[in-house]
């Protein structure tokens, strides 16, 4: 079935959708984006995804070409438009096409940002049967840009790092920087110790996760102990359990970390009680 897109004001299909080749998301990785799941037909924490946008947009001194509530029928209507049951919608706002390639940033006044969505169906996403058997991740370093608190497009290095994951056998990449774990290379991380759920504090090193905000709210609710703060490789391998958060994944088990089985090697209590938390709680606030 062809998918019906949005771009820049435009319900179309996805084969007549066209975006400048001067587009600086395409020229200079000069944008943002979200990601947003929905399960049931409905979007899952819509809220924090525009806040963060937002954020992300007033980061780069970018303009936003609609506002939240028209974002929002956006989302719906593509929900609608697609018979979307459990799945996502990519959203993705560059500077524009200015009409030629420079370094400098265009003129906002007649240079219009660019917004495109589409929608990515994933039947049976809520009930993978990868949360049942859990990921095997390798490390490796952390070379990206400064500003990883920025949801850019600038994805080619963790695109790198799930290639390089791939090639060794595994599912994902940790990345690790100063000899501390950063993030996945497309989710927050995470480690057990002793009842004690550890993951890595807010700065600029890392993206402020939307699942991570939700997921540590519901932890704490439900009388969990939480500890943000850097660990390592070596922390991690001897940890009780591991488990990655992100809009797409929810809460997903991690059982091995560069070869060395975590805990029993099968996913962990923790990590399981709170993929069903949040699928649970996230539900009934889903718009």
């Amino acid at each position: 079935m062809t998918r019906t897109v949005y771009v820049n004001g435009e319900y179309l299909p996805e084969t007549e959708a066209k975006v400048s080749i001067f587009d600086r998301g395409f020229l200079m990785a000069d944008g943002v984006y979200e990601v947003t799941s929905v399960l049931g037909g409905k979007l899952i924490d819509f809220g924090g995804h525009a806040a963060r946008l937002e954020r992300s947009l007033t980061e780069l001194d970018m303009g936003c070409p609609v506002t939240m509530d028209e974002l929002l029928a956006i989302h719906r209507e593509l929900v609608k438009l697609n018979d979307i049951d459990e799945g996502m919608i990519y959203l993705q706002i560059t500077r524009g096409a200015p009409g030629d390639r420079d370094f400098v940033f265009p003129d906002p006044e007649t240079t219009k940002p660019t917004i495109v969505l589409f929608t990515q169906n994933k039947p049976g996403m809520a009930n993978t049967p990868a949360a049942k058997v859990g990921l095997k991740v390798i490390s490796i370093e952390d070379i990206r840009w400064g500003r990883r608190d920025i949801k850019t497009v600038q994805l080619l290095y963790p695109s790198m790092g799930k290639m390089m994951a791939k090639k060794a056998g595994a599912d994902d990449a940790w990345l690790v920087e100063d000899g501390s774990v950063t993030e996945g290379t497309s989710n927050n991380a995470y480690i057990v110790k002793g009842g004690k759920i550890i993951t890595r504090n807010l700065t600029k090193d890392i993206l402020h996760g939307i699942t991570r905000a939700a997921v540590l709210r519901f932890a704490r609710e439900a009388q969990m102990e939480v500890e943000e703060r850097p660990f390592t490789i070596e922390e991690a391998q001897a940890a009780d359990e591991a488990f990655v958060t992100s809009a797409s994944a929810f809460v997903m088990p991690v059982v091995e970390i560069d070869g060395a089985k975590i805990g029993t090697g099968t996913p962990g209590p923790v990590a399981v009680r709170l993929r069903e938390i949040y699928l649970e709680e996230s539900l009934k606030t889903a718009i």
